[in-house]
């Protein structure tokens, strides 16, 4: 296998007497689409801050292509390559659609270029043509559209994404597992996906992280996730386990 993409070793996060993130090793392999799942509180939204530098480690490492990123703050880290978005969809409301996403290019590019990149990260989400409306004229599905957007300006080769599904239906869902697959295959992209819908995490993902307390207790393809009793104890449920062994019983992913 070649050298992973992002990888860390021993990450731990305390805050006072709490154990946020204990101790978590783990790899990315470039062009995976890895999820990341457990119940409230286990450490997910932590495990993002901590890879993209909004949150220091207590202790352990964190090396994106080889190269230490430990310490270094969240705009270095994405201009290496890794950036996320946020969980509570944090867009300029008043600001238009471009202006937003430009925030995210201007990493890279000067202020014209930036725009120009901004145009072409909002077209991959097919969103260009709302381009110069008001943010908060824009639905929540569209909302999280541009935070994608935003963070595709800034040219990542890893993007972890923080429940950008939550709220949508079905249908939207659909729509946001076909834009990840899609820059997948056609600019070959790498995805940590935090995700409480399973049967988005299960359609999308190859591969499956599951944390508890802060603490990596399994991973594996979807299908092995979805059998593991102490991931179906811990986070899946009882219901869960009768379904599994029902009409609709998990299946591994799409390709």
């Amino acid at each position: 296998m070649s050298e992973a993409l992002l990888a860390t070793q021993g990450l731990t996060r305390t805050f006072g007497g709490l154990v946020a993130v204990s101790d978590v090793t783990l790899t990315v392999q470039s062009r995976e689409i890895v999820g990341l799942i457990g119940p409230n509180g286990a450490g997910k939204t932590t495990l993002f801050n901590l890879l993209v530098g909004l949150t220091k480690p207590t202790r352990g490492t964190v090396e994106l292509e080889g190269r230490s990123v430990v310490g270094r703050k969240p705009h270095a880290i994405a201009a290496r390559g890794m950036t996320k978005t946020f969980q509570n969809v944090a867009l300029f409301m008043d600001s238009s659609v471009l202006d937003n996403v430009v925030t995210g290019a201007l990493l890279r590019h000067p202020l014209a270029e930036a725009r120009r990149a901004a145009h072409a990260a909002l077209d991959r989400v097919g969103l260009d043509a709302v381009a110069h409306r008001p943010a908060g004229d824009l639905s929540f599905p569209e909302r999280a559209r541009v935070e994608v957007a935003r963070a595709l300006a800034t040219e990542p080769k890893i993007l972890l994404l923080d429940e950008v599904m939550a709220a949508l239906t079905p249908m939207e869902m659909e729509g946001v597992i076909a834009l990840v697959r899609d820059l997948r295959e056609r600019e070959g992209l790498t995805f940590i996906v935090v995700e409480h819908h399973m049967k988005a995490v299960m359609a999308l993902c190859e591969r499956i992280l599951v944390l508890n307390f802060g603490q990596l207790i399994a991973e594996g393809t979807p299908a092995e996730v979805s059998r593991n009793e102490t991931v179906i104890d811990a986070y899946l449920g009882s219901e869960f386990r009768r379904a599994l062994h029902g009409p609709g019983a998990v299946a591994e992913p799409a390709p």
